[in-house]
């Protein structure tokens, strides 16, 4: 009788406190946003002041966010919060990447399915915004209503869309955020449940090449000169977009235990049940950036 395969032991993902902990110093970092360096209402002190010491001493910080938003909002809501432009040397959104999408139908109607403050990522597009019946593609920045609503409250309108084959480009990937201590839905939700209905998707934001590509070279512009991949880490507490899509673009990363994924305490047998797949695992966790 022959005996079972062993599978190979994983090492654990270490635990730190500070990321200072982490080893070789990197070039650049590849910062999420929300979750990371506030949670939509509170500054997180601590990520900020990492922010500021790694570039104090010669790093680079771009915020890399699927906020469905141009990076010039999402700028003025950093101030508005409380993180300070030392923190951080540039800002790539989803949004930003979103509008050479929707771009793409121009002088063609659009369906704007999302709240009014996510008006910006159409600011000086050659579109048309119209409603549901006369749109040829649907941009899908969230829902209308996030504090009171949920994918289920959209089956109907996006059915009527599949069976006319709309296309759909999502401009925020995220399945759900934490705002303050609740978990609220994101675009990324809706665009998965018009996928379940057999609607056509192209999404704009983490974990998808595009935005990488993008970020690359916003870094190799910020340090003037291409930075090698592992001179680069990512950091982020969404796993199935800043995890995974740092590994898929081939740079490490760190995950940040936000409510998200993580309800309360960080565990080493709590991490290994999180990132099962060795190929997606980060080099570290943290409960907070710091």
């Amino acid at each position: 009788m022959t005996e079972p395969t062993a599978k190979p032991t994983q090492h654990p993902i270490p635990i730190l406190a500070s990321i200072d902990d982490l080893g070789p110093p990197r070039d650049a970092w590849l910062t999420d946003i929300w979750g990371v360096m506030h949670n939509g209402v509170a500054p997180f002190r601590g990520a900020s002041d990492a922010c500021v010491r790694f570039r104090e001493a010669g790093g680079t910080v771009l915020l890399l966010s699927n906020a469905p938003r141009p990076h010039t909002s999402v700028a003025e809501q950093l101030d508005r919060i409380g993180i300070p432009r030392a923190a951080w040397d540039a800002i790539l959104t989803s949004g930003d990447a979103a509008r050479a999408l929707i771009g793409t139908y121009a002088g063609r109607p659009v369906f704007p399915l999302g709240p009014e403050r996510d008006a910006p990522v159409y600011d000086g597009l050659p579109v048309t915004l119209s409603d549901a019946t006369a749109a040829d593609v649907i941009s899908c920045t969230g829902l209308f209503d996030d504090e009171t609503e949920t994918p289920d409250d959209y089956t109907a309108l996006l059915a009527d869309f599949a069976a006319r084959n709309v296309p759909m480009i999502c401009a925020n990937p995220d399945l759900t955020v934490e705002r303050g201590n609740r978990i609220v839905y994101c675009a990324g939700a809706i665009a998965a449940e018009y996928e379940k209905l057999g609607g056509r998707v192209s999404y704009a934001g983490k974990p998808h090449g595009p935005i990488y590509d993008l970020a690359f070279e916003a870094l190799a512009k910020l340090r003037a000169k291409p930075v090698p991949r592992d001179r680069i880490l990512a950091i982020g507490d969404g796993i199935r977009t800043d995890i995974t899509g740092a590994a898929r673009a081939g740079i490490a990363s760190v995950f940040i235990a936000s409510g998200i994924h993580v309800a309360s305490e960080l565990t080493s047998t709590g991490l290994d049940e999180l990132f099962p797949d060795p190929a997606i695992r980060p080099l570290a966790a943290m409960s907070a950036l710091a």
